[in-house]
């Protein structure tokens, strides 16, 4: 059972305050979010890891839910500014297998993941919460898109794999992917996959159906 004064209603917000304020907060949301789980992660909790009173929350958040939300959309924007300017160095399926690697990796280090499947979690038991969850994935797929449509421009794959259709399945492994290695704690059988993609990037740019990797000296 969630404890009391931890979930509300989702959506409506108050924006009066000072932007330290809530950037504190947010940034208490996701610690509590990566260490002590949605179930964990009340307004009292937030309150402590921020250094803040607990009505702020509220005051500020309307809920606490708006507040998880808040962090969730403060991971994601962090991550896709860094993971955008890694592909935009990329050229071709070899770069992007590359950049996914490290991907994983950095968001199994940091925590990353772990704040998205605990919102995906707790969206189960709060309502509202789902589609939210939902829509924050969006821009996940279209960063996808974006490049798969890049690397396999003027490649006989780019009829074959078009971008828009195979992005939702894509997103949809690699969350699955990241969730399972961050749930059992064993990332080795994924990097095992990589390899196994990389060799085939590799086996398709061998055959002219792939472009080649960018010079980066």
């Amino acid at each position: 059972m969630a404890r009391s004064g931890t979930r509300s209603v989702v959506g409506q917000t108050s924006v009066a305050g000072s932007a330290e304020t809530r950037a504190r907060l947010v940034n208490g949301a996701i610690e509590a979010l990566r260490e002590e789980g949605f179930a964990g992660a009340s307004a009292r909790e937030i309150a402590r890891r921020s250094g803040c009173n607990q009505g702020l929350v509220f005051y500020h958040f309307g809920s606490v839910a708006n507040l998880l939300l808040a962090a969730l959309d403060e991971v994601s924007a962090m991550r896709l500014a860094h993971y955008q300017a890694a592909v935009d160095k990329s050229g071709g399926l070899s770069d992007l297998v590359e950049v996914a690697e490290m991907i994983f990796e950095e968001d199994l280090d940091a925590g990353h993941i772990a704040v998205l499947a605990e919102m995906i979690s707790g969206a189960k038991s709060t309502p509202g919460l789902g589609p939210e969850v939902v829509a924050r994935i969006a821009p996940w797929r279209e960063f996808t898109s974006s490049a798969l449509r890049s690397a396999l421009m003027n490649t006989p794959l780019s009829a074959l794999l078009p971008p828009e259709e195979i992005a939702h399945g894509v997103v949809a492994l690699y969350l699955g992917l990241e969730m399972l290695a961050h749930l059992d704690g064993d990332r080795s059988k994924v990097l095992a996959l990589f390899d196994k993609v990389r060799q085939m990037t590799a086996l398709l740019g061998a055959f002219g159906g792939a472009p080649a990797q960018k010079d980066r000296r």
